[in-house]
């Protein structure tokens, strides 16, 4: 076990409390104008998939797990989960769908992820940090509206809905983060 300070910890570390492996979901430091800067992390029990939020001063230390970070490339989702294949081995995992969560939009065949392996389970998913998406649907764009006023809404080739310059139409590729699915840029390709 290896003691990091609160506000090191990022999504998808993994921390031992209380004897308890839980994967970190979100990760916020809050800097008031007074008082103590406070680390809020939202984290979910490995062992039976419990969220739990906690709050750290931000210097306080918490037990990192050891988990051994792997590359693995998404090949299919079926009723067993979610399958991924080592790269070097050849080896093949199969990962549950709670452990996926809300991260599954952004999967696509082929895609590069990086599991967290504790004790011969996948316990956490690490996604690139962007990915480039179609946009299938958008409002037009409004005559006078400038492009570095708002976005607009739109819906992207995986579902997921975002805010877009006004430039942006349908069936133009996008980069967005898959940490909260916002808007980067046009892709370059």
């Amino acid at each position: 076990m290896a003691k990091v300070i609160a506000s090191q910890l990022r999504k998808g570390n993994v921390v031992d409390i209380d004897s308890r492996l839980y994967v970190v979901l979100t990760a916020q430091n809050f800097h008031p104008g007074k008082g103590t800067p406070v680390t809020q992390i939202d984290m979910r029990r490995i062992s039976d998939g419990v969220k739990v939020s906690e709050r750290w001063k931000t210097t306080e230390t918490v037990e990192r797990a050891v988990v051994e970070d792997q590359n693995f490339q998404f090949l299919y989702e079926d009723g067993e989960g979610y399958h991924f294949m080592n790269p070097e081995t050849y080896d093949q995992v199969a990962v549950s769908g709670d452990i996926i969560g809300d991260d599954k939009a952004y999967l696509s065949e082929g895609m590069k992820v990086v599991l967290s392996i504790h004790e011969g389970n996948a316990i956490a998913l690490e996604l690139p940090r962007q990915v480039t998406l179609e946009v299938m649907e958008t409002e037009p764009v409004v005559k006078g509206q400038t492009a570095s006023s708002s976005y607009k809404p739109a819906i992207l080739s995986n579902g997921i809905r975002t805010g877009v310059p006004p430039h942006v139409s349908a069936g133009t590729r996008i980069v967005v983060l898959t940490e909260d699915g916002s808007y980067v840029e046009r892709a370059k390709d």
